[in-house]
């Protein structure tokens, strides 16, 4: 009897990818025989850094891992799961705001293209840690504050950013979706 792989998606914008973001990663990690970290390209965010940058530093973060593929696509994330097999969809959660969301997401995603999610729960030490909140504190402030809260690579290149940048992050927040 031949087992099938279990192939985990995890979808995001990761802009900027966050220490909370690796965590959810290395705890989905564990549970599948391969993971696909999916950088989407979405149109109705305004992006800090360019889906090349995510991805470039995305791959260097999560390093030589052989069961994780880093990969970028646009479009729906179910017609994307598809495409690369995924058994399930995996999204990190850090509070009951996100699991509302979460839900009525996963129980469309059930319904229209019969993929399963699978919740995981992000570390206590990120339970309040997002991309907007990251790109928010960035624009106003004090970049070195963050330290605790994104990988010393996302720094860095945050910081060249707003050096480029004249001093400022070029971001401005639109909308109100989950990051």
């Amino acid at each position: 009897m031949i087992q099938e792989k279990k192939i985990g998606l995890f979808p995001g914008t990761f802009d900027p990818m966050t220490n909370g973001h690796l965590d959810v990663i290395h705890r989905a990690e564990r549970l599948f025989d391969r993971l696909v970290v999916a950088i989407a390209k979405n149109p109705s965010k305004d992006e800090l850094f360019s889906l090349g940058e995510r991805t470039a530093m995305i791959r260097q973060l999560v390093g030589d891992h052989a069961t994780i593929d880093v990969q970028t696509y646009q479009g729906l994330t179910v017609d994307y799961a598809r495409n690369v097999g995924a058994t399930a969809i995996v999204r990190g959660l850090r509070n009951v705001t996100d699991l509302n969301f979460e839900f009525q997401l996963a129980l469309t995603n059930r319904a229209i293209a019969d993929i399963e999610t699978v919740f995981i729960m992000t570390g206590e030490t990120f339970a309040f840690t997002s991309s907007t909140l990251i790109k928010q504190i960035a624009s106003g402030g004090d970049i070195e504050r963050l330290h605790r809260l994104l990988p010393p690579l996302v720094l860095d290149a945050l910081a060249r950013k707003k050096q480029q940048n004249q001093g400022t992050i070029p971001w401005q927040h639109t909308d109100g979706l989950k990051d």
